[in-house]
């Protein structure tokens, strides 16, 4: 089979085969999948007597249960392009659509009928039963719709039993069950045309039952049935050996990063080297990519980035006078911004602060470089402080340009400020709160629920303040404010911070934790080098994942074209054809 060709290349990502069983479906019901069947069988019996059958076995089957055949009147009708013998029909000619219930007897003792709901199924076991005769009831032999929720239009098998009211029964004859399945998996679970609801979607299935499609003649659906279900093994096969792949990919990724990190200073190069020729072929997914970013940024708060720079360091400074510059260490760098704060606390701009608990040799994660120290957050910072609610303080939000401009949790990403939604409260609002007002170059870190730890710099001159759930870290002048961003976002640091959170309604990060971060402090020199150095291979980042955007957007394309190739169309938008007209076309609306 010519689709058949296509597979290997078209599912080299896992979410490509959802959209080749899309297609497979869709060329099912248009009768693609079976045309040299079609010329190999020209003496089958025509879908009209079929449909004659059909019509006559639901009747029958709901008489014996005491109802009747309701058939929706229809003025338009559509015309389908159909293949030889296929009869143009409506879904109310093929089956009967039953919505359940809830009963009010539902219990968890033994009754005459179990309680089949989406939990229930999900399990696979039943929990509550019903004595209930009036309920809705199906059997092994009937199809069961999810009406309602996110997985609306999911097809299961029947179970007897009771069925609640997420979903709906589907009663049709045994001989065509199979290819109403097909009917179902390829238009109604796929396209959602019939959902209706915002809050929570569910079937409409009156409109459901008036969709037009082509019914096959009875041998053809059977052959029909027999080729999706051998594709979809095929698709499915190539799909595990595609997350196999992959999963591959992935632990040579994280082992190769693990030693990256894990290696001594002076082999990381040699490791990076390594990492880097395997770019092309191991680094092809984003979230590879998300790994090599973490991965440079533990190397650098580890100073195993900056071990030639500091090398050269040193051998400059033993130059002859006035041709080498010596590196301070960083003890010398924190004296001097103990000096600096000192001196802001006598001059009554910060406030003295209660003396910072020494560091022990428990607390240390890792061995620093030479030259490097371990100091308390606090001892670098002029402010660490949170914002507060407007409703606490009895301030109003107002619109743009009435006020000033609020900052919350969900304005601060890592690295980035995301400003999709701006708030704005009443300016009074920073008479009250005068000490969490933003300066620019303040770091802002994410304290509360899962973006604790999203750490970004405050970059704009305009007024504002922010919320409960945002801190200001305010560095003293005698730092970088890069070097810091990038630590605050390094592995190391979000560990940390994971590590100190207290989880009482909500995960979040006290004052008392953040002040007592432990730093490693590098010179302000090597700050400023580590800050290069990074920016760089985050650029390179930047790069690989420019390159894996575009490599799937051609193979996207590249995937489309095959598919239009496959369905021999001029012209397709969308990998899925419609079988029939849009909704409001389909029931003469207008």
């Amino acid at each position: 089979m010519q689709l058949l060709e296509h597979f290997k290349e078209l599912t080299l990502h896992p979410k490509n085969a959802e959209e080749l069983k899309g297609l497979i479906l869709q060329l099912a019901v248009q009768g693609k999948l079976t045309q040299k069947w079609r010329e190999e069988n020209p003496e089958i019996e025509p879908a009209e007597k079929l449909l004659v059958r059909i019509k006559k076995y639901n009747a029958e089957n709901l008489a014996k249960k005491g109802r009747r055949v309701k058939s929706q009147k229809v003025e338009m009708e559509i015309e389908l392009d159909l293949p030889s013998k296929w009869i143009q029909v409506r879904n109310q000619d093929l089956f009967t659509l039953q919505k359940g219930k809830n009963p009010k007897d539902l219990s968890e003792t033994i009754k005459n009928y179990p309680y089949q709901d989406i939990e229930a199924l999900d399990r696979g076991n039943v929990r509550r039963f019903s004595n209930d005769e009036k309920a809705p009831k199906c059997t092994d032999e009937d199809i069961l719709v999810v009406c309602d929720g996110s997985r609306s239009g999911l097809v299961l098998d029947g179970k007897t039993g009771i069925v609640g009211s997420t979903l709906a029964i589907i009663e049709t004859p045994p001989f065509i069950k199979e290819y109403i399945k097909i009917i179902f998996q390829q238009d109604y679970q796929r396209a959602n045309s019939n959902m209706i609801g915002a809050a929570i979607p569910h079937l409409d299935t009156k409109n459901l039952l008036l969709e037009v499609i082509g019914l096959p003649p009875l041998a053809e659906q059977k052959a029909i049935v027999e080729v999706v279900n051998q594709l979809f093994a095929e698709v499915e096969q190539l799909e595990a050996l595609t997350k196999e792949r992959i999963q591959l990919k992935e632990d040579f990724v994280t082992s190769a990063l693990n030693q990256l990190t894990q290696a001594a200073e002076s082999d990381v190069a040699t490791h990076w080297e390594l990492v880097k020729s395997q770019f092309g072929i191991f680094f092809t997914e984003k979230s590879s990519i998300k790994k090599l970013r973490e991965a440079i940024l533990q190397l650098a708060v580890q100073g195993k980035l900056t071990h030639h720079w500091r090398s050269s360091a040193r051998l400059s400074a033993r130059l002859p006078d006035g041709q080498g510059v010596e590196v301070e260490p960083a003890s010398v760098l924190l004296e001097k911004i103990k000096t600096e704060k000192e001196q802001l606390i006598k001059a009554g701009k910060i406030k003295k602060e209660k003396p910072l608990p020494e560091i022990s040799e428990d607390e240390i994660p890792y061995e620093l470089p030479g030259g490097w120290v371990w100091c308390r957050l606090s001892q670098i910072t002029e402010l660490i402080t949170k914002g507060s609610s407007p409703n606490w303080q009895g301030v109003q939000y107002v619109e743009e340009g009435k006020g000033i401009l609020f900052v919350t949790s969900e304005n601060v990403g890592s690295y980035e400020l995301i400003w999709k939604n701006k708030k704005f409260v009443e300016t009074k609002f920073n008479e009250i709160e005068p000490r969490s007002i933003l300066k620019k170059n303040d770091l802002l870190m994410n304290i509360v629920g899962g973006s604790i730890g999203r750490t970004a710099i405050y970059n704009i001159d305009e007024v504002a303040n922010i919320n409960q759930a945002v801190t200001i870290i305010r560095l003293l002048p005698l730092n970088s404010f890069d070097f810091m961003l990038h630590f605050f976002n390094s592995p190391t640091c979000i560990s940390y911070m994971f590590d100190k959170q207290v989880d009482n309604a909500r995960p979040n990060l006290s004052m008392g934790n953040i002040a007592n971060f432990l730093i490693p402090l590098p010179s302000l020199k090597e700050q400023k080098a580590i800050v290069e150095k990074v920016n760089g291979l985050m650029a390179l980042c930047d790069q690989l994942e420019q390159e894996i955007e575009t490599h799937h957007t051609t193979q996207e394309h590249w995937m489309q074209s095959c598919l239009r190739e496959v369905v021999q169309v001029e012209s397709v938008e969308e990998p899925f054809l419609p079988i029939a007209a849009e909704p409001s076309e389909r029931y003469g609306k207008k």
